[in-house]
């Protein structure tokens, strides 16, 4: 099945608008459950941006449940339909409380999720993250922003935990914890030496999980939340006067719905 895509011009973020065209050519059934998206090659040429802009937007799709990838395969449009939207009452907060909110949901999830994978966790699943660990670090090396990457890390590890609960609640989370990704990061490539303690943050986690060691993974997990809000607090005034602002309104005006 052929599909025909606008390019995108400049404004809001390149991969958000791939995202919503895509999202809008799967919710008036163009694209129908268990259809293959285009390949990376058709989409960045039709689009107009590049694979790395595709990759970003079908992430998102992906954290949104409506599409899923087989390896080897490519990306498909889900079979079941996407959660319902999750709304939260963000509009009063300031860009930087609402990141640090968002963090704090992510402490609780993620700490108790390094428990369970470090005592689960099977030779397969220490695979997966040293790999994804591994892919984020490549991906920072070549000049990325690591954020696909760094999702992925994270949700290798819930896979880990073995829950398939804890998963669903981290997929309904997802869009709005890949945007509070986008800010932490943003603000962390910033400095070398906070990228330098996000790397040996993320080896830590890896080491409890390895080691099988869960009050060390639970400790580890959680002092990364609190690092990433130190780090937060303690970004340039001038960061949040320009892509940092920019990257948490979704957070602080309510996700634009797709």
């Amino acid at each position: 099945m052929s599909h025909q895509f606008t390019p995108i011009t400049s404004g809001a973020r390149l991969s958000d608008q791939v995202a919503e065209q895509l999202a809008a050519e799967i919710k008036q059934g163009r694209l129908s459950p268990g259809d293959k998206l285009p390949t990376e090659a058709s989409l960045s040429k039709q689009f107009g941006v590049s694979r790395t802009v595709v990759r970003e937007a079908v992430s998102r799709l992906k954290s949104l449940g409506l599409v899923d990838s087989r390896q080897g395969s490519g990306a498909f449009v889900s079979p079941q339909p996407p959660f319902a939207p999750l709304h939260f009452e963000t509009r009063h907060a300031a860009s930087q409380e609402a990141v640090i909110q968002m963090a704090e949901v992510r402490r609780a999830l993620e700490a108790e999720v390094a428990v369970l994978a470090a005592q689960r966790c099977t030779p397969q699943d220490i695979q997966r993250i040293t790999q994804a660990v591994q892919a984020l670090d490549d991906a920072v090396q070549a000049g990325g922003n690591g954020v696909a990457e760094d999702v992925q890390f994270h949700r290798a590890i819930a896979e880990a935990a073995g829950n398939p609960f804890l998963i669903q609640t981290l997929d309904y989370l997802g869009q709005f914890l890949h945007g509070a990704t986008q800010v932490t990061r943003a603000n962390e490539a910033r400095r070398s030496d906070f990228a330098a303690q996000v790397q040996a943050e993320h080896r830590a986690i890896v080491q409890a999980i390895k080691t099988g060691n869960p009050l060390a993974a639970r400790h580890a997990a959680a002092a990364h939340m609190d690092n990433a809000m130190t780090r937060i607090q303690s970004a340039d005034p001038s960061f949040w006067q320009q892509e940092g602002e920019r990257l948490a309104q979704p957070l602080v005006s309510g996700l634009r719905p797709l």
